[in-house]
């Protein structure tokens, strides 16, 4: 008799997932989504785990690794988000090249694991991902100059099956779940953001593979005439696009980071790339986020202070213009920060093995319960007014700031 085996899931041996949030139900809920390559899967974790506790979000919004995460969930119903989700997950984690699992004898053993990690990174190098890219033949510098070939190491045609066989764009395009996904453009450098809510824009395929082209490795993708790179290359984060759209309801944002700003000192060349790395995608991030966060505060303050003003002062031009400044009633922003693993180095981002993902999912859900059956998340008084960052998974420093317009970025950092 054949013994049936176990499908591989990346959901962690955690205790059935309850409601447990502190949300209100007149908060529009947005998940932002950050670039990170194969840390991505971490995303889908977050996902899952909000999912389960009845936290789905309203809107969501991604760049890079970030975007195709968000295609996934915005196009699909809802119970069949995290399937899909996880089939593209399970998809890229299967290189038929990749290392052989370390056994479990090893797992103690000092470099081991560092040692199969930079195996797999290899091979998705030389070999590519499954579902996701494949090497150029002929290699760039042989093809035609002037072709998106010649300026890129890597066919992008897999991920392109990949998402028009795992999302349907008819349900992405009615906008039931708003999407949101970032690009820049080749020729002027100017960002760009391809949203269902905007009138009369039509998203497919190439918009969500134009949020990910990051060179030389991925090529541009031509939308409408031109040609676009990955989102990341001016922001890793859509939380600055988020909060500049006109909103009628309380904001409760989780903003789900790849790459951590604290970090120990390096001690090896190889630590040192990573560090770099991190601080590279984490800083750009910090600051969008502390830019954006300190602003909302600002204009907060002004329609606060405009509302005191006596009836005689609030028509002078310099009032109306006060008053008519966007801003939010209340945003509330929850941080879940991806934080490597001591084996995990500078590939960790093209590292595509099927260990690392499931370790990845994990987190994410891990990361996500913790922060919503906080019990100081389930006793929040949900604000009407004013700017708020959490981020519970930290055990170093505040869990919760209030942001003012004179907060420091050493304050909001995560």
């Amino acid at each position: 008799m054949t013994k049936r085996t176990r499908r591989a899931s990346p959901r962690p041996a955690i205790a059935t997932l309850r409601r447990a949030n502190g949300a209100a139900q007149h908060e529009e809920c947005i998940l932002v989504l950050q670039g990170g390559g194969a840390l991505g899967a971490y995303q889908a974790g977050v996902y899952e785990a909000l999912a389960a506790m009845q936290q789905a979000p309203d809107w969501v919004a991604g760049i890079s690794i970030g975007a195709i995460n968000a295609a996934l969930i915005a196009g699909n119903v809802p119970e069949r988000r995290v399937e899909r989700l996880r089939e593209f997950w399970e998809g890229v984690s299967s290189s038929p090249f990749a290392a052989p699992a370390l056994p479990a004898v090893l797992h103690g053993c000092d470099g081991a694991r560092d040692a199969v990690n930079e195996t797999n990174a290899t091979m998705a190098m030389l070999f590519g991902v499954n579902g996701f890219f494949s090497p150029r033949l002929p290699a760039a510098p042989f093809q035609p100059p002037g072709t998106v070939a010649a300026i890129s190491y890597y066919d992008t045609e897999p991920l392109k099956r990949t998402l028009e066989r795992l999302i349907d764009f008819d349900l992405l395009n009615s906008d039931r779940v708003r999407l949101s996904v970032g690009a820049v453009s080749v020729t002027c450098g100017n960002f760009k953001y391809f949203d269902t809510a905007h009138r009369g824009q039509v998203i497919d395929a190439r918009h969500i593979m134009a949020s990910g082209a990051l060179p030389p490795g991925f090529p541009p993708i031509e939308i409408d005439g031109e040609f676009y790179w990955d989102g990341g290359l001016v922001s890793n984060t859509p939380l600055q696009y988020v909060l500049d759209q006109p909103g009628r309801r309380e904001r409760l944002v989780f903003q789900v980071d790849l790459f951590a700003a604290r970090g120990p000192m390096p001690a090896t060349l190889g630590e040192a790339s990573e560090r770099e790395k991190d601080i590279r995608y984490s800083s750009r991030t910090r600051l969008n986020t502390t830019y954006e966060l300190k602003r909302q505060a600002t204009l907060q303050a002004a329609k606060r202070l405009v509302a005191k003003l006596p009836g005689s002062l609030r028509d002078d031009p310099d009032a109306r213009a006060l008053a008519a400044l966007p801003a939010e009633a209340a945003v509330s922003v929850v941080h879940l920060i991806y934080r490597s693993k001591h084996y995990e180095s500078q590939s960790k981002d093209y590292e595509f093995s099927r260990t690392s993902m499931l370790e990845h999912w994990a987190a994410g859900m891990t990361d996500t319960q913790t922060t919503l059956e906080d019990p100081r998340w389930l006793g929040r008084d949900v604000p009407s007014h004013g700017v708020y960052v959490f981020d519970f998974a930290a055990s170093d420093h505040d869990v919760a700031k209030t942001v003012t317009p004179t907060s420091s970025p050493r304050t909001l950092s995560p």
